[in-house]
């Protein structure tokens, strides 16, 4: 019996261990404007490590995804009841926009990056294949209360400054930044556009793990963006009319002809903000139990969408 019940608490153990997510969270200043001088905007960004898998993800973007989903979920049999329950969940303010309105996964032993992304409700990725060629240094410091040495890399047209800490033997570290002997505590590029310090550290149960999408589609870095454009003009082809349109109508902004022209729904237009539909984490506020409050938000397209293109992280 006492040989049983060591067995028991071993395998709970293991399970309880393996289930567990140790989330580092970067406190994330992105200078929106690099050409006029604007205030830094700042925003959470997590760094998910489970196992040999990691996941980051900005804050705001996982309470998007994660009120989107619940949202779907809810009216999915009732349509009618949208404008009056959604109202009930206080969601009436813009939802905080993200300059990271996508995911990246790594796997952490084969240095393997992943950056998945979504238009027209369909899943899109490729793997980076730009390796990490750091310079490290000899210059030690204490940054955000770890012992961290400096290494400097060239990356995306930037060149990066890391400080990792051997304290924290996972060699990880935000967006897609990784193989360093330590986890970045540390990280900005030599303008000062982009600033990641590592804030805090917890461990959630139950953290959201990236679902497989059998219908991802898989590109490369190079073909990235005209596969997107493709996946667009695929779903505008493919897009059903409303309930009730009849060729001509005049409440959909028909013109007698098609229907399509005019003031109504457009011809080729691509309608409503980009919304993520994975499953989300805990959304919302700094518990330390990984939890997060849900703010007050709606499902509005994010305002910082387009300087996310005008100031991008990688300039090439």
């Amino acid at each position: 019996m006492k040989k049983k019940l060591i067995v028991f608490f071993s395998l709970l153990l293991v399970t309880v261990t393996y289930g567990q997510t140790v989330r580092y969270i970067y406190d994330t200043a992105v200078n929106p404007d690099s050409i006029n001088l604007v205030s830094l905007k700042h925003e959470r960004t997590f760094l998910d490590v489970k196992g040999i898998k990691s996941l980051f993800i900005s804050e705001n973007k996982l309470i998007k995804d994660s009120l989107f989903t619940a949202f779907r979920a809810e009216y999915k049999e009732d349509h009618k009841k949208r404008d009056k329950d959604f109202k009930s969940l206080n969601a009436k303010k813009e939802l905080e926009p993200s300059f990271f309105e996508n995911y990246i996964v790594k796997d952490i032993p084969g240095q393997k990056v992943y950056y998945y992304d979504k238009v027209a409700g369909r899943e899109i990725f490729y793997q980076e294949d730009r390796p990490l060629k750091w310079e490290i240094t000899d210059i030690k410091e204490n940054q955000n209360g770890y012992p961290a040495q400096k290494a400097v890399a060239n990356f995306g047209g930037r060149i990066w400054t890391a400080w990792f800490t051997k304290d924290i033997n996972i060699s990880d570290g935000p967006y897609k930044f990784s193989g360093l002997p330590g986890l970045i505590v540390k990280l900005e590029d030599e303008n000062g556009d982009y600033k990641f310090d590592l804030v805090k550290k917890i461990k959630i149960q139950n953290a959201f793990e990236k679902p497989a999408d059998p219908n991802a589609k898989q590109s490369t870095r190079i073909a990235f963006n005209g596969d997107k454009a493709a996946l667009m003009l695929e779903a505008g082809k493919n897009r059903r009319l409303p309930e009730g349109y009849e060729k001509g109508d005049k409440n959909f902004g028909g013109s007698g002809h098609d229907g399509m022209r005019g003031g109504g729904m457009g011809e080729g237009r691509m309608g409503g903000g980009k919304m993520g539909g994975g499953r989300g984490m805990h959304p919302g506020g700094n518990n330390d139990n990984g939890t997060f409050s849900m703010p007050a938000v709606g499902l509005g397209s994010s305002p910082l969408r387009n300087n996310e293109s005008q100031n991008p992280i990688e300039l090439k």
